[in-house]
């Protein structure tokens, strides 16, 4: 069954101008992985530090595959500094 993967994060003002540059790298990681179908990057209109990316896999167990991964990991470790606060993830499936 697929899921979507929503992912919650708010960036430091100061790390907008390259939070662009951090999201298409994020994403072209993720397409190479089994599984991956597509990501959507919103950004809240009023507060643009406040960014939701909506990840599609075709499994949960292909996001939990590609979330564990060391590339994932290095890229999220060498990112950190540019977020306030946690990252929030959830883990939605499609349709009832």
């Amino acid at each position: 069954m697929s899921v979507k993967i929503l992912i919650r994060r708010k960036f430091k003002k100061e790390a907008l101008k390259n939070a662009s540059a951090m999201l298409i790298k994020a994403r072209t990681n993720a397409m190479g992985n089994q599984g991956y179908i597509s990501t959507e990057t919103l950004v809240n209109y009023d507060d643009p530090q406040s960014v939701i990316i909506l990840s599609m896999w075709q499994s949960k167990d292909d996001w939990d595959r590609y979330r564990d991964s060391d590339t994932r990991k290095e890229h999220e470790d060498k990112y950190a500094d540019m977020f306030e606060g946690s990252t929030e993830y959830e883990i939605l499936r499609v349709g009832m």
